[in-house]
């Protein structure tokens, strides 16, 4: 059974308190994964080189304090602990630690764990119900594995920037990266369906997640239509390629979001900006007719909308029960009341004084709400607490801080 390291490190229970999760992770699939794990409760202990930590402490300009806002993004709620994996000593007392731990989460390139001691497999058997979570570029196996995996290289390869961007231009990379977050999600899903047959069998399991399949997974609807038709997709820009009109509209001052997911919505749509005409044309009567006139179905109603500002089309068309959306900017998103409302901009408060700006969490539990109490850690914040708990008196620390192996 895991060891209570650290005591009640959060005030309040969150739905996954009394797990402890060793994270190994650095840059953003592992560390997002695990800051949910952490906003949901779970003790995550961080643990980081010695000198100087995660890479994107360093991932500024823009920094809160000395660390860069990027590391900020994906590291609260957990705790950190600075040491060298390659000094024997200190390797020993963090495999002490997921010698005890629920979950384990790694994303150094495949091989480089076992390298430093913490192969899964005899992880696993000394601690049966530990779940291993490992995240890499390419997975575990295939000819690829090897190989350093990056954000930009996973959507590359994937297909999906090649369906990402307008037909007239080169693809595109999403504006967020979505290769990192995506595996991050992925990771954690893996983790919670292990974890809930852990309460079943007692076993844990070892989660092999990879950059790559995850974006091949976020093709869906473009990958089965290859399948099916043998015709390779290409780039809509802010459209759909099988639902019209489902694009960014232009308008008097810019462009508006539509989207008419059905008959039902385009009629109302057609109807609410004075084209009704069109309902009963055969051009536009569904949608697989609206979908072979795309060109000319939205050049006719781009001669409407751009007789009127975004504003009164978005209040018109959301009236009659059209989805429609202004495209706004990062600022205006997180300034949005619906934004606020859902309490997904929050201020945590920082370790050295004042508050810190952050993303809040979509997941709203009702009975376990969703707890953030603390900004990213400073590198080493916690060293101490955790070697103490796990039984080094003061001495031992400082011989360990004088050699320079832990911080």
């Amino acid at each position: 059974m895991p060891m209570n390291v650290g005591g009640p490190w959060r005030s309040r229970p969150g739905a996954l308190s009394g797990l402890r999760v060793i994270d190994l992770t650095r840059i953003l699939a592992g560390p997002f994964c695990t800051m949910i794990m952490a906003d949901l409760g779970a003790d995550v202990i961080k643990v980081e080189d010695v000198q100087s930590g995660d890479d994107t402490r360093a991932w500024g300009p823009p920094f809160i304090g000395s660390d860069a806002a990027y590391y900020h993004a994906v590291n609260r709620n957990k705790r950190s602990i600075a040491v060298d994996l390659k000094d024997e000593v200190c390797r020993e007392h963090v495999l002490r630690l997921a010698r005890s731990a629920d979950v384990l989460v790694e994303n150094f390139r495949p091989g480089t764990a076992a390298r430093l001691g913490f192969d899964h497999s005899a992880l696993r058997a000394e601690n049966p119900g530990l779940v291993y979570a490992s995240i890499s570029g390419f997975g575990q196996s295939g000819p690829m594995s090897g190989q350093p995996g990056y954000d930009a290289t996973a959507q590359a390869l994937s297909g999906v920037m090649s369906v990402t961007g307008y037909p007239d231009g080169p693809p595109a990379r999403f504006g967020t990266s979505g290769a990192d977050l995506g595996a991050g999600m992925w990771a954690l899903i893996g983790i919670l369906a292990a974890l809930s047959k852990r309460q079943h069998t007692g076993r844990g399991d070892y989660v092999d997640v990879a950059l790559l399949d995850g974006q091949v997974a976020w093709l869906t609807y473009h990958a089965t239509g290859y399948l099916a038709s043998g015709e390779i997709p290409g780039r809509y820009g802010t459209a759909h390629p099988s639902i019209v009109p489902y694009q960014a509209l232009t308008t008097a001052d810019g462009q508006l979001m539509v989207a008419a997911g059905n008959d039902s919505m385009w009629a109302k749509l057609a109807n609410a900006i004075g084209l009704e005409r069109l309902v009963t044309d055969p051009s536009f009567a569904t949608n697989a007719d609206r979908v072979a006139n795309r060109d000319r179905l939205i050049g006719l109603l781009e001669d409407v909308l751009s007789t009127e500002t975004s504003a009164h089309w978005n209040e018109v068309l959301t009236a009659v029960g059209v989805p429609a959306a202004p495209i706004l900017d990062v600022d205006q998103a997180l300034a949005h009341p619906q934004v606020h409302a859902r309490q997904m901009l929050v201020a945590l408060p920082d370790s050295g004084g004042g508050e810190i700006g952050a993303v809040g969490s979509p997941v709203k539990l009702l009975d376990s709400p969703v707890v953030m109490e603390s900004s990213a850690p400073r590198l080493g914040e916690h060293t101490e607490q955790v070697l103490a708990d796990l039984g080094l008196d003061d001495a031992a620390i400082a011989v360990l801080i004088g050699r320079g192996v832990v911080r």
